[in-house]
């Protein structure tokens, strides 16, 4: 048996952490779910808490900091990583952590943007995302269709293994750079990507 870890980095996810938390423990009942709260300051950790999650901490504000924290805290096997704002469908997951379990992939990409995908997703956030893909594909020699995705899987070596330095939302860009370096194997599953429930928001700022 591998052990399993769900691994929800979370700022002000009230309305919808319970729901995913109750999801992912349906569909892997034996994973260890965890909500990293990163200075919340509405009833996120309650709501995490209430539907059973472990809750644990990361006071320094940011996405990078927060994934950083989770995997030098957290020991497990196999490894998924999933916002906490109920977009990514916990219905993929054992299909996410196939190619981990079964020792094809090191890392393994929820593709929002495969073209197996039918994803709720706005235009400038789409154009952002194949703009950055160009240039990867282009020096990587690789055919990675969604850079930015949230949902992932990983294996041990992955996790405890790279040296990350993101802090912000550049975490999932510096993920995939340096398995890319590193060679490690990526695998793309396509998934749906839902729109934002009423009443939540995204936390990425653009300046």
């Amino acid at each position: 048996m591998r052990k399993i870890a769900v691994l929800i980095p979370c700022y002000n996810e009230a309305g919808t952490i319970g729901a995913v938390v109750r999801e992912f423990k349906v569909q892997l009942p034996d994973a260890d779910i965890y909500v990293f709260d990163n200075n919340s300051t509405d009833a996120t950790v309650e709501e995490a808490k209430k539907a059973g999650a472990i809750v644990r901490y990361e006071r320094r504000q940011g996405k990078g900091n927060v994934v950083r924290s989770m995997f030098r805290q957290v020991d497990a096997d196999v490894y998924v990583m999933v916002d906490g704002d109920g977009t990514y469908p916990a219905e993929k997951v054992k299909e996410l952590i196939q190619p981990v379990v079964e020792d094809e992939a090191d890392m393994v990409i929820g593709s929002r943007l495969h073209s197996g995908s039918e994803s709720h997703f706005k235009l400038p956030n789409r154009l952002g995302n194949r703009l950055f893909l160009v240039l990867l594909n282009a020096i990587f020699g690789v055919r990675i269709t969604d850079l930015l995705s949230g949902y992932r899987a990983f294996n041990r070596r992955v996790v405890k293994g790279l040296p990350l330095l993101s802090h912000g939302f550049e975490i999932e860009t510096e993920l995939t750079v340096k398995c890319l370096e590193r060679r490690h194997r990526i695998v793309e599953v396509p998934i749906n990507l839902s729109p934002r429930p009423e009443g939540s928001k995204s936390k990425i700022k653009i300046v």
